[in-house]
């Protein structure tokens, strides 16, 4: 089955396409000739999601989803929330700006508790302009400092529960096994089945 993946973000897509395997041929934006910025104006991440799908789905008639993530802390009220990409004044996916305003924001605090939330919109033709949500959660602890170098985004400093281990230190193999991500996918693929 072929879908379109509403990302140009190479370390999402090669983390989909891991997780969903052969049984799914997933293409990116710059795969249909799409190269815009899509807006993601919306207060959450299901609004975000849906908005990009929806963009996608109505300009070029094909079947996609779209995802958005945001890392929820909870002694920051759930910051950063629908604004993780951009949390640092000023930037824009800017990993270690990021990372290091959170690890700022938590000093001196003792609850470090935190969850990962993927949410994934699905538009398709045979669901007749309907939107279908998928959400996949990973809790875990924001650690003091930065731990290990594979993954992306705020991977160094976050431990998944039942892992000492942060997720750029745990590899892809097995983030791609628990992760929000692949919690959210996996609900997406039993429903394309």
């Amino acid at each position: 089955m072929k879908i379109v993946f509403a990302t140009n973000n190479p370390h999402k897509l090669q983390e989909i396409r891991e997780i969903l395997g052969p049984t799914f041929e997933i293409v990116s934006l710059a795969d249909i000739g799409c190269h815009e910025d899509i807006p993601e104006t919306g207060n959450s991440l299901e609004a975000n999601a849906h908005q990009k799908a929806e963009y996608i789905f109505d300009k070029y008639h094909i079947d996609c989803f779209a995802d958005d993530t945001g890392l929820e802390v909870d002694a920051l009220d759930g910051e950063p929330g629908v604004h993780s990409a951009r949390y640092a004044e000023g930037t824009d996916h800017d990993s270690e700006a990021n990372m290091q305003k959170l690890l700022s924001r938590l000093d001196g605090k003792t609850d470090r508790r935190a969850q990962f939330r993927t949410v994934i919109a699905l538009a398709r033709r045979s669901d007749v302009a309907d939107y279908t949500l998928f959400e996949g959660i990973v809790r875990g602890t924001i650690s003091r400092e930065k731990q290990g170098t594979e993954g992306f985004g705020y991977d160094p400093i976050f431990v998944p529960e039942g892992y000492e281990e942060s997720f750029a230190q745990l590899g892809m193999d097995i983030k791609n096994g628990i992760s929000h991500r692949a919690r959210a996918v996996a609900k997406l693929a039993e429903y394309l089945k």
